[in-house]
């Protein structure tokens, strides 16, 4: 599968979501989708990753052209990374197909 798009998940905490659109808009994301929503983990979660879990989180998600996805996400993980208040943990996932909707 050659994919030209990628769709980036970045989880932070409660606040931060506008934080992670002004990093990936400054390296190159046109615009993302903040969704509203509850974290869980346990102990073990917390330790291995050296974070204390906020319930509290919101999801932005950014579909981006494969080309611009790295800058993105360094950008991204520069501001609002694990060592940051946002704790964000983000990943990408390839997207094979893509289609707008349009009335007829």
């Amino acid at each position: 599968m050659d994919s030209q798009h990628e769709l980036l998940l970045c989880v932070v905490n409660a606040g931060f979501s506008q934080n992670v659109m002004e990093a990936a808009r400054a390296a190159g994301a046109k615009g993302g989708t903040i969704v509203r929503a509850r974290g869980t983990a346990n102990p073990e979660s917390e330790e291995f990753f050296n974070i204390t879990v906020q319930p509290d989180k919101e999801i932005v998600m950014i579909l981006a052209l494969k080309e611009v996805k790295d800058a993105i996400m360094k950008a991204v993980y520069k501001e609002c990374g694990p060592a940051s208040g946002a704790q964000g943990l983000l990943f990408s996932l390839p997207v094979s197909h893509m289609t707008t909707l349009k009335e007829d």
